[in-house]
């Protein structure tokens, strides 16, 4: 994840839902990135036909940009978006009318990573140290507070911006740390360079748990019942999924062999367990507490009511 707040303002357009020539109404999903195993249930309810068996003619599209998925929903370009819980609550608060109508990953994967067999034992020992980060705002409040449960402050350590280049910054020791690396990728990375990581995860150091991947609809769309009956085959996908974990990477990488090496073998085995099982379902209380972190944080101006950014669709 890579968040950045960039308010912008756009023309609603919407798009009435098309028939393909197989009866099936069209629905277009706008991924956050490009295709990994974050995305694995998508994939297998796709190969395994459960899409088509909700009537759904299911079209995913890869970003060129990975900060404009919910923009585009939000303009009423497309239905449907993976987008990040921390982004939506900045982006609502700018004014766009998103709202989240589902989950895909529900904990975070992002972490703060030091070198396994460094001198960083505990967060507390970072205080002096250099800390590589990517992007700004969500993350340094992240890293705020992991710090302050540990009574190190912000002033303490010394914020290098390593460019997207988290774990190479870290491996060769430009920096001590880095927030920001998602503990299913940059570790596995490590490790299979020869440099084992160690992670600190936000929800066991002072920050609110949170939902890493969500499907996000403009607010005013919401009743649109391709939404529902998408979210109800993505369920099918992770249930199958969670049972079939091997035949569901067959199914992942079926036309996409590019995808069938050992960072993505080993990001799929560490990803299976923070698959949302209910997509549909809401943690209001989740989403309320995280809300007020965001604004204890100054990230957002103020906490509005749920429903404005976040529903249950049944």
């Amino acid at each position: 994840m890579r968040l950045q707040a960039l308010p912008i303002l756009f023309a609603l357009v919407f798009l009435s839902p098309a028939q393909s020539a197989h009866g099936l109404e069209k629905l277009t999903l706008v991924l956050d990135w490009s295709i990994n195993p974050d995305h694995a249930p998508l994939f297998v309810a796709k190969e395994m036909g459960f899409f088509k068996a909700a009537g759904l003619e299911l079209t995913m599209i890869e970003p060129g940009d990975p900060n404009t998925p919910p923009k585009l929903v939000a303009a009423g370009r497309y239905a449907l978006a993976i987008s990040y819980q921390p982004q939506l609550h900045m982006q609502v608060d700018q004014g766009l009318p998103l709202v989240r109508v589902g989950t895909l990953v529900g904990a975070p994967l992002n972490s703060l990573v030091v070198l396994k067999n460094g001198p960083i034992k505990s967060i507390g020992d970072l205080k002096g140290r250099k800390i590589g980060y990517s992007v700004g705002g969500f993350e340094q409040a992240l890293l705020r507070a992991m710090l302050g449960k540990y009574g190190v402050k912000m002033n303490e350590v010394t914020l290098v911006n390593v460019n997207f280049s988290l774990s190479p910054a870290l491996m060769a020791r430009k920096v001590d740390a880095v927030i920001g690396a998602f503990r299913n990728f940059e570790l596995n990375q490590m490790a299979i360079e020869g440099r084992p990581g160690r992670a600190f995860l936000p929800e066991l150091e002072g920050v609110p748990i949170y939902d890493e991947l969500i499907f996000v609809a403009h607010r005013e769309r919401t009743g649109d019942k391709r939404i529902l009956s998408f979210l109800q085959a993505v369920k099918k996908g992770a249930v199958y999924l969670r049972a079939n974990p091997k035949a569901s990477w067959k199914l992942f990488i079926k036309g996409r062999k590019m995808l069938d090496n050992e960072l993505n073998r080993r990001a799929w085995r560490d990803t299976l367990k923070y698959f949302a099982q209910d997509p549909a379902a809401l943690d209001k209380d989740r989403y309320r507490r995280f809300a007020k972190f965001m604004k204890a944080q100054n990230l957002i101006k103020s906490v509005p009511p749920l429903g404005r950014y976040a529903v249950e669709l049944r």
